[in-house]
């Protein structure tokens, strides 16, 4: 991928982990390769697919490096594919998201002049399984305190330094939803990260999709909320309400999960016990999270797609 125009300018890699994602995968390995920055390093690491991923992978045998075998799920593949990248800049993209076209040059340059920067993220759409946008995801400008409350960094749009890498020691393989948050609080408390307002990716959202699904979903509010009580040592609100109002839709009959006026009330007690064990009290940062948006969003279901703009 490299060319002589480009002998000046960072070596970006960007791995893909992948399982099972035929359905998607090319349209990933597609907008990596049509990149107008040509200095690319690009690596997709396979857990032993059983679909059509591997024939589609032959397929563009010498436009990049693969690998596919079991793994421990996608913090161990994203951890494996790192230490054989070689980049001075590394960012993954999940096998069924992708870059927009001028995504990796603009990072590039945007890392070349902020070379105080150890990482940069920008702005996702979200789109369907055809591949049509359905929406944004709520990206904000950085804060350090807010990133506890909300995960404003979009997976697919954050790249960061090598060096940023090597020093906090990769994904924790104990987490399998909220692996990238743990990694950006981890950064962010680090180095110097900044926000670029332009849209870079675009995040898929289907029926096997780790955001919309209610059992992922209770598992990713849940570790949310472990890795913030972590290392934030603090609970806040939103999260404990996210993960009690999905353990409560889990473990109620469907029929009485879809009334607001008996899930609503349910959740509301339920997480505001926990709430006020776990931080032994109220956190007046909390408070200021009580407007009438979030209390309509509580209202109305902490569904997935209640909580997007």
């Amino acid at each position: 991928m490299k060319q002589a125009d480009d002998k000046n300018k960072p070596l970006v890699s960007i791995i893909t982990p992948s399982y099972n994602q035929g359905k998607f995968i090319e349209d990933t390995i597609r907008s990596v390769l049509s990149q107008d920055y040509t200095n690319v390093e690009y690596i997709v690491i396979d857990g032993g697919s059983t679909d059509n991923t591997v024939d589609i992978l032959k397929k563009y045998e010498g436009k990049f490096k693969w690998i596919s075998e079991k793994d421990k799920g996608q913090s161990d593949a994203i951890n494996k594919g790192f230490k054989m990248a070689k980049g001075d800049i590394l960012a993954w993209l999940n096998s069924d998201d992708t870059y927009l076209q001028g995504a990796i040059s603009k990072v590039a340059d945007f890392f070349q002049t902020h070379p105080d920067t150890g990482a940069v993220y920008g702005k996702t759409h979200f789109i369907d399984e055809a591949g049509k946008i359905v929406g944004q995801y709520p990206t904000e400008p950085f804060d350090f305190k807010r990133l506890a409350v909300f995960n404003f960094i979009c997976q697919p749009s954050m790249f960061f330094k090598k060096i940023v890498w090597n020093e906090i020691g990769g994904l924790d393989m104990n987490l399998n939803y909220s692996m990238d948050y743990d990694l950006w609080i981890k950064i962010v408390r680090r180095f110097r990260v900044e926000y670029f307002n332009e849209f870079l990716s675009t995040y898929r959202l289907h029926t096997e999709s780790k955001t919309i699904s209610d059992i992922h979903a209770l598992k990713n509010n849940e570790e949310c909320l472990k890795t913030v009580m972590k290392l934030y040592n603090w609970a806040p609100a939103n999260r404990v309400y996210g993960y009690y109002y999905y353990l409560v839709k889990n473990n109620i009959p469907s029929c009485f999960s879809k009334l607001k006026f008996i899930m609503f009330p349910i959740v509301f007690i339920v997480s505001l016990v926990a709430y006020l064990r776990i931080n032994k009290g109220v956190n007046l940062k909390d408070l200021k999270m009580l407007r009438p948006s979030y209390i309509k969003k509580m209202i109305n279901g902490w569904e997935f797609k209640n909580l997007l703009r």
